[in-house]
């Protein structure tokens, strides 16, 4: 079954008296329970297709279906409350408050939604468990390591137990070891909850552990290698 449909996707932007076409009908389906990886070269419209699949951009043609629930016909308040249920994002630089702790950033999301954080108890011990940061939830971001705060980043995005994880280059600013760290994690993660992940990445040894790759290329996705290992021939 579906949880995520991009349909005939088309992203825009004027530079001056010149419009470019970022994401040119990219059209994406996605199983339930799938991790799906996007790579392609700086400027391919691969994170630009992201963020319109997370519903951060708004894109000039085209919809997204999440659940069956056309992100893109809501109203930015029902967009704001439907990210903050089902969809989570990771970015590559973090994005965390430096004026909070780890946890604090963490538990940001559950206070959007105006919930009380016991109920996420029991979910937050297994998070930071797994993630590795119960010695480190007292402590600012510039307190942390590189690898530390992207933990962070991905607790906080799965803090709400996210159908749907979105994760741009989570692994870009990091070194070898700690990017497969990272990556392992959100595996165990994602075990732990049972969620879709759609990840951008330029790292293809990262990409080789989802379960199907597409490749952006001028803004255009196709198929590199499909559910079964075959790859595909994309000229």
């Amino acid at each position: 079954m579906a949880i995520l449909e991009a349909q005939s996707i088309i992203k825009q932007y004027r530079q001056y008296d010149t419009v470019v076409t970022a994401v040119n009908r990219a059209s994406l389906k996605v199983e339930d329970g799938e991790f799906i990886a996007i790579i392609g070269s700086s400027g391919s419209g691969k994170s630009t297709f992201l963020h319109v699949m997370a519903g951060l951009i708004r894109p000039n043609y085209g919809h997204v279906l999440i659940r069956n629930n056309d992100i893109t016909k809501m109203s930015p308040d029902e967009l704001n409350r439907f990210r903050g249920q089902f969809m989570g994002m990771v970015f590559q630089k973090h994005n965390l408050i430096p004026q909070f702790t780890a946890l604090e950033n963490i538990m940001i999301p559950t206070v959007m939604l105006n919930k009380d954080e016991y109920h996420f108890e029991e979910h937050l011990k297994k998070l930071i468990t797994t993630l590795k940061l119960s010695d480190r939830l007292n402590h600012l971001p510039s307190e942390l390591s590189g690898g530390q705060q992207q933990r962070v980043a991905i607790a906080r995005a799965m803090i709400n137990r996210p159908q749907v994880l979105f994760a741009d280059e989570p692994t870009g600013n990091l070194d070898r070891a700690n990017a497969d760290e990272v990556l392992d994690l959100l595996l165990q993660t994602r075990e732990l909850i049972g969620q879709t992940i759609i990840m951008v990445t330029h790292d293809l040894s990262i990409a080789e552990k989802a379960d199907r790759i597409f490749r952006m290329d001028n803004g255009e996705l196709r198929l590199y290698r499909d559910r079964d290992g075959r790859y595909m021939d994309i000229k």
